[in-house]
């Protein structure tokens, strides 16, 4: 489905996928298999095609970036619920509630499921959700991001050709499309997105009491234990801060080292760059700010940074500029001398730009992470055990990896997503699937109705049964 559709067609879209969800039944193993497989198979058919609108859609991104982070990893996980969907489907026996009687937990499909997914992974954040969705039996209406219309426009015709309207639906439309969709009685809804926009369409889904998965983001910590490798946290810290040029909700945020590392860190941070980006501007495997207004953020933040104390160290290998406007590049950039004044410490940066603050005392990160909203991931260096499991217990997270970064969003086995501030809900594997389905419990009465005969008048037979529990 292509242009902007109105409320009228949204609703009547819904309706339609409601009533054939619930005139064909609960979808058999086979059928969800199905569904899965061409999910898979629209991706494989297409991938060169995905790949080229993603990078038209940002200006320039490396299509290895697209292939590996976008599309191998959707198939995995989409490949990941076929192959275990039968076990998952099963229903779960419970112990008898008493003589003659049987009691289990039926996986019911919740029906028909709303995606809002974003730009700067326009696939794995449309696809990813679907891989429980459809394993869990539900059939799904998608809003891609308007920020990726070559991307969201290329879904649009693919879909049709993959799945009948019945199945998977794909609505393109500006954001006041994406705050009439949120709006709509879904069965559940999914957004992927910033914070700000998350309480609007958690907002709008409670009118209709929509249950939501929110996948949010925040600022996601990196903290380096004294006498850690330093070079090997930059590195790690970095390849995904480079990586689709920090635009990931799971990018780092800020970085907490010790007044003694920090030197190093400008020392190593300048090499790894040089060595994996020898020149950004004219480079196809640097990638370019999604628009000219995240653009203008971004250059806003580091002007605002500088101009209240902050040093910004360039790491632009050569003489290239910090930034130009035309191609939408930006040098990856650490703000030393970091204040909780400056806006690059409040907002969720999407760039590559990383905050850096020290500590002198081992308890001060832990401090500093808990005095703010809990981020979507937490990193942190060191390989004490003791000071590991400190760091685990004390602080809360979406997911915490330790010595590297981003590690736990390719594991499919793992739950994805956030805490408080930043999400609720998660999903990728089982658990996207139990996200996604009504654990519905169903008892069998015994013959006599036994356990029931309780609550039947006249009482006073049962009193003395029912105070002699009370007195133990």
């Amino acid at each position: 489905m292509t242009g902007n559709q109105d409320t009228q067609d949204l609703f009547a879209i819904l309706r339609s996928m409601k009533r054939a969800h619930i005139a064909s039944g609960p979808a058999s193993a086979e059928l969800r298999r199905d569904r899965l497989k061409r999910s898979v198979k629209l991706i494989r058919d297409n991938h060169q095609a995905i790949s080229e609108a993603i990078n038209s859609d940002f200006g320039n991104r490396s299509i290895y970036q697209s292939l590996v982070a976008d599309l191998a990893t959707t198939v995995k996980m989409l490949e990941h619920s076929a192959d275990h969907l039968e076990t998952w489907m099963k229903a779960e026996k419970v112990e008898s509630p008493g003589p003659g009687m049987e009691a289990w937990i039926e996986q019911q499909p919740l029906g028909v499921v709303g995606v809002i997914s974003p730009w700067n992974f326009p696939i794995n954040l449309a696809f990813g959700p679907l891989a429980g969705v459809f394993a869990a039996g539900n059939t799904a209406m998608l809003k891609p991001s308007e920020l990726t219309p070559a991307t969201s426009q290329l879904l649009a015709e693919l879909v049709p050709a993959y799945f009948e309207p019945s199945e998977l639906s794909v609505v393109l439309g500006d954001a006041s499309v994406g705050a009439t969709f949120s709006s709509l009685p879904f069965d559940h809804l999914v957004f992927t997105g910033s914070t700000g926009v998350g309480r609007h369409v958690m907002r709008a889904a409670a009118e209709n009491l929509v249950p939501v998965t929110l996948e949010l983001g925040g600022k996601s910590p990196v903290v380096v234990a004294e006498g850690f490798d330093i070079a090997v946290a930059t590195a790690r810290t970095l390849t995904i801060k480079t990586f689709n040029a920090g635009q990931i909700c799971l990018s780092p945020d800020y970085m907490m080292v010790t007044p003694e590392q920090q030197e190093s860190l400008v020392m190593f941070s300048k090499e790894f760059i040089a060595n994996s980006f020898p020149t950004l501007l004219s480079n196809p495997e640097y990638t370019s700010i999604i628009s000219d207004r995240h653009f203008d953020r971004l250059v806003g933040l580091l002007a605002d940074a500088e101009q209240k104390g902050a040093t910004l160290i360039n790491l632009a290998p050569g003489s290239e500029p910090a930034f130009d406007a035309k191609t939408r590049k930006i040098a990856p950039h650490l703000v030393l001398d970091v204040t909780d004044e400056m806006a690059i410490m409040q907002e969720e940066i999407f760039g590559p730009l990383l905050p850096v603050k020290t500590y002198t005392d081992a308890s001060e990160p832990l401090q500093y992470i808990n005095s703010n909203p809990r981020p979507l991931a937490a990193y942190y260096f060191g390989d004490d055990k003791a000071q590991q499991e400190l760091f685990t217990r004390h602080t809360t997270s979406g997911a915490l990896v330790i010595n590297d970064v981003m590690t736990h969003a390719s594991i499919d086995s793992l739950p994805f997503g956030g805490v408080g501030a930043s999400g609720i809900g998660a999903y990728h594997g089982v658990h996207g699937f139990r996200r996604f389905t009504h654990a519905k419990p169903v008892v069998v009465q015994s013959q006599d109705g036994a356990s029931n005969l309780r609550l039947r008048a006249p009482y006073s037979s049962n009193l003395q049964t029912i105070q002699a529990f009370f007195a133990g």
